[in-house]
């Protein structure tokens, strides 16, 4: 893993870490690469949103996908300083089976100077069947010329 490779993780890492509902979702960096994340979450009785069913509220999996989609950004090549989320669409397709971790791969597929587009998809074990799939749009920060990041 090369320097920037290096500092890129590192980063993403921080980006969350800082985030408070991130933590408190348990989210985890799997894995990044350039212009791809995967960020997943432990099952939790606490983010239960139907009490009968066990099933994680979509509140919890919209958290997940919007957070790997930033990370994703991030980690793009044109290396992006910052990002925020412009606009999510998110299509839920069945509900997340109760007791399995959830996971998201997002991966930033264009750039522009000012505004990053991504595609995004929330599994559980059944990797053949999606929970979710998202499309947005993010903020583009640059980074300064000076910075010595």
């Amino acid at each position: 893993m090369d320097r920037q490779e290096e500092t890129k993780l590192r980063v993403a890492r921080q980006f969350i870490e800082a985030i408070p509902h991130s933590r408190a979702l348990g989210m985890q960096l799997d894995a990044l690469s350039d212009g791809s994340a995967e960020i997943s979450m432990p099952y939790d009785l606490r983010l239960v949103g139907d009490p009968r069913t066990g099933v994680i509220h979509g509140g919890a999996v919209s958290a997940l996908m919007d957070t790997c989609c930033g990370a994703a950004v991030m980690s793009h090549p044109d290396a992006p300083a910052g990002t925020a989320t412009i606009d999510l669409r998110i299509d839920y397709m069945r509900a997340a089976s109760p007791g399995q971790r959830i996971r998201a791969h997002a991966a930033c597929y264009h750039v522009t100077r000012t505004v990053a587009f991504v595609r995004a998809t929330a599994f559980d074990d059944d990797k053949d069947h999606p929970v979710a799939s998202a499309t947005g749009a993010f903020t583009i920060e640059r980074a300064r010329k000076d910075d010595p990041a």
